[in-house]
């Protein structure tokens, strides 16, 4: 995939061939939604035999416009490069987000980006896409601007899906951030087409986990969305760079953890730590770590003394090893199948 980042400048637009098949947004998550939009970018693309081309913005607008209502990132732009990547995509335009650009009415937007440097011959977006100064434009002013500029415009409808509560849902970054936000990330997983992935350097902690018995791996995530407090199954993958990370095909079984160890006293700060449940890694002080969240297992709680708490964790091992044991089951089956 070709990758090219612009700021200020357009030229670096006009690097495509004309015709190509484009799709522009923010693509925070890479969610099953965005999915169904890049696949059928991506089949018509090839009907045309044309570039599929991609064009996100960093950092998101609400960062630029309003910094105090941005969002929580659910993928970090390497993450989403590898993504992206992922679903075959061509060419990815990152376009850096700025206040002029942002206060492009949705003709100017159209005219400047899409037809002067581009000149794309299909546009695809989903029934929810917005741009423009005050996401004044949809994608019915996109089809108007798109008839009178020369291209066609695709519309994917919106994917849904059901949650294990049984209520079905539209999936969205939006509700992706909000299951996190409630410790949900089975149904996160749901809406993702994967489990939710938080990737951070590993830095030093404090010990405890190796005094209790179950010493732990401690991250500094990248500024993304971190699920909330408590106690999971799931999978961590381990290399020397972010890229390796999110490119290894190894996953080890993991019970992940994040919370204040109210324990030890009611000032500790957020830790999230992962306890190998295959054995001892070593010292790994400056690796990357990535963390798949599968399945939620307990509320954080304080407890009466260290014992306790080390009689807990036991407890959430074993129940992380069945919840990973059964997934494991159901992908083989579903593989056999």
């Amino acid at each position: 995939m070709k990758i090219i980042q612009t700021t200020s400048g357009l030229a670096e637009l006009a690097k495509v061939e004309k015709g190509c098949v484009l799709t522009v947004g923010n693509f925070d998550g890479v969610h099953l939604g965005h999915q169904e939009i890049l696949t059928a970018a991506k089949q018509t693309a090839a009907e045309r035999r044309a570039e599929l081309v991609v064009m996100t913005f960093e950092p998101h607008p609400l960062a630029i416009l309003h910094p105090e209502k941005a969002p929580g990132i659910l993928t970090p732009l390497a993450l989403k490069k590898y993504l992206l990547a992922e679903f075959a995509v061509d060419c990815l335009f990152v376009v850096k987000s700025t206040r002029r650009l942002l206060a492009l009415s949705p003709h100017d937007f159209v005219q400047r980006f899409l037809v002067e440097n581009i000149g794309p011959g299909v546009v695809v977006e989903g029934e929810s896409f917005n741009f423009g100064s005050g996401r004044t434009g949809n994608v019915h002013t996109l089809q108007k601007l798109g008839a009178e500029k020369g291209f066609d415009v695709s519309i994917v409808r919106a994917k849904e899906v059901k949650l294990s509560t049984g209520k079905t849902v539209t999936v969205s970054s939006t509700i992706i951030r909000d299951l996190l936000a409630s410790g949900s990330v089975a149904d996160a997983a749901l809406t993702l087409g994967r489990a939710y992935r938080l990737i951070g350097q590993l830095i030093p902690g404090k010990g405890r986990g190796k005094q209790l018995g179950f010493p732990t791996l401690n991250m500094q995530p990248l500024g993304q969305l971190i699920p909330a407090e408590g106690v999971y199954a799931g999978y961590v993958k381990i290399g020397g760079a972010f890229e390796q990370v999110c490119e290894s095909k190894e996953k080890i079984a993991a019970a992940l953890s994040i919370g204040r160890s109210e324990t030890f006293g009611s000032d500790s700060p957020l830790a999230v730590e992962a306890h190998i449940l295959t054995g001892d890694v070593g010292d790994l002080h400056g690796e990357w770590l990535a963390m798949d969240f599968v399945k939620r297992i307990r509320d954080q709680q304080k407890f009466e003394t260290q014992a306790d708490l080390s009689a807990q964790i036991a407890k959430d091992c074993e129940k992380a090893k069945e919840i990973l044991a059964t997934e494991d089951t159901e992908n083989t089956e579903m593989f056999l199948c």
